[in-house]
């Protein structure tokens, strides 16, 4: 890996054990896996276990070309089973006191942070309180620079967050990425009165002082909020195979934009046609069309 800015994915990586076998997942990894099949210099943080599976992931990952810094540690790699709806979207059972539970701090994860332009992470990765602390270290760690981007992508699962992560996330972020359902937990926990969802999101992002803040609500479209505007895209209406990694993609998309120097707009369109498409392919790292890599 050179020395050029990097776009980093940071927590869990996992397999996702679905219907018809398994693939490689984690939201995180999902992300930095689809900035790289879009152009830019993507890198998966995280750990496996030293196991056969561990090792897969990182053959897999070699193969497609992917940036990691991944640590191989003694505890299992994480698994998720899956199961998918009649209307296809997953349901998860997350196993615990796995790899990605113990991602290490380290020099090089060091070095890595203070050449990293952005970074995603979310809530689950953040359950175990080495992994959290090693997140928070990589933020710290990343420049102080007014085009920094650092991503919370909210990913509630299973009961494995707390009101104090959330808010402590949101604190460190100056992007945040939240669905409609998400919204409606986090509005009660903080306490914010009964509005509507694009009231709510105003007020987190000015409460919070956020640059943006992405709002997905799955067939009911898309938002995007900065203190100056708020953009809005219907969702395409696609056969779909399934929703797994969908919402990774669609972050990736309109981080890369960003990064790019498109507007919001330009970046929030870009990012619903490139996660409308991962939802009529099987798994969350699909190949991706080559209208949308060039």
């Amino acid at each position: 890996m050179n020395q050029e800015k990097m776009v980093v994915g940071i927590g869990e990586v996992l397999w996702d054990l679905l219907p018809e076998g398994k693939k490689i997942g984690g939201a995180p990894a999902n992300f930095a896996y689809h900035v790289s099949r879009l152009g830019l210099p993507g890198c998966v943080v995280s750990a496996v276990g030293e196991d056969a599976l561990g090792s897969e992931i990182l053959d897999n990952f070699s193969a497609k070309g992917l940036g990691t810094h991944i640590a191989t540690v003694p505890y299992p790699t994480g698994t998720v089973q899956v199961e998918i709806d009649q209307v296809g979207v997953p349901q998860y059972v997350i196993r615990e006191g796995v790899a990605w539970d113990n991602i290490p701090f380290t020099s090089d994860l060091k070095a890595l942070a203070q050449r990293t332009t952005a970074v995603c992470f979310g809530s689950l990765a953040q359950r175990s309180s080495v992994s959290r602390a090693t997140i928070n270290r990589f933020i710290e760690e990343m420049p102080k620079e007014k085009d920094t981007l650092i991503v919370f992508d909210v990913n509630l699962r299973q009961g494995f967050f707390t009101k104090e992560i959330l808010d402590q996330s949101m604190k460190k972020c100056n992007v945040l990425k939240i669905n409609d359902e998400e919204l409606i937990v986090i509005s009660r926990l903080l306490g914010y009165p009964g509005t509507d969802l694009r009231s709510t999101c105003r007020d987190l992002l000015n409460r919070y002082h956020l640059r943006m803040l992405i709002l997905t609500c799955g067939v009911n479209g898309s938002y995007i909020f900065t203190p100056e505007s708020m953009t809005y895209q219907a969702t395409p209406k696609v056969e779909v195979a399934d929703t797994v990694g969908a919402g990774d993609s669609f972050t990736a998309a309109f981080v890369a934009s960003i990064i790019r120097g498109k507007s919001v707009s330009e970046a929030h369109r870009r990012a619903v046609e490139v996660s409308a498409y991962v939802c009529t392919q099987a798994g969350a790292m699909p190949t991706l069309p080559a209208k949308f890599t060039t």
